[in-house]
Formats: C-alpha cells, structure tokens, sequence
C-alpha cells in the first residue's frame, strides 16, 4: 500500500500523539482522527468492491470511523509499529462486525449456502454458471 497522505508532517503528528497519549488532550485525539480519516476512506473503498450494491461506502466510511477512533484510543507509540498497520486492522475488523451485525442470516446458515451453491455449481463461479445453462438453452432450441 502506498503511504497514506494526511494533511500534517510527521513532526505534527508525532507531537499530537504525545498530547493525546501523556496528557489525555481531546483536541489532539480530534486532529489525528481527522489526519487519519483518509486511511478509513482507502479501507471502506477497497472492502466495497467486494459487498453487494446496497452497502452503501459512505456506511462503510462511517463503520470504519468507529475502528479508527478505537486504534487511536489503543495505539502504544513505543511499540515502534507503523500506526496506519496497526489501524487498517482496526478498521477492518470495525466494518466486518458492523455488517455482521446487520445481516439478518446467521453467519452459520451463510457459510452452508455457500457451500450448497458450490456444490451445485461444480465449483464454477453463479455468473460463470449462467454462462453455460444459457449457452446449452440456445442449443436446445429447434
């Protein structure tokens, strides 16, 4: 992944995370969701491409905030690892539970859908599927 741009130099940041981290300070937890808030954008942006048309990125986007205001919140700077690592898992994990939450069908009964539609399709891919029954259709007319 190409680094993330936010809108402050590294000495900014460095500085924002001390305040938050030793003295508690809201206003800099504030500024580093708002530097950070780009990286939440890439991961709800890259996680859509995957979900059907009625997830909505900018639900996404707002999941996602809630993952990014946890990783700063959990964030230990002397642990000397990359904060964007550390919280594109946080955000990930944010958006995944929340749909999860939201789905009506047990993750249980999903996972044995799969398994049926697999089994059913000898493995193929539904469009790859409908590719073929379409195909065997035409040449069964007369």
């Amino acid at each position: 992944m190409a680094r993330m741009e936010t809108n402050l130099e590294a000495i900014e940041l460095k500085d924002l995370w001390r305040r938050y981290k030793d003295e508690r300070d809201e206003k800099a937890r504030e500024r580093l969701v708002l530097a950070y808030a780009p990286l939440v954008k890439y991961v709800a942006g890259r996680m859509s491409s995957g979900l059907p048309s009625h997830v909505e990125e900018a639900d996404l986007i707002s999941y996602g905030l809630l993952g990014l205001i946890s990783a700063i919140e959990r964030f230990e700077p002397e642990r000397e690892i990359k904060f964007e690592t550390f919280a594109i898992t946080r955000i990930k994990g944010s958006i995944i539970d929340e749909l999860r939450s939201l789905d009506r069908v047990p993750r249980p009964v999903r996972t044995k859908a799969r398994e049926i539609e697999r089994a059913n399709c000898g493995g193929a891919a539904p469009s790859e599927t409908a590719g073929s029954y379409e195909n065997q259709a035409r040449r069964a007319r007369p």
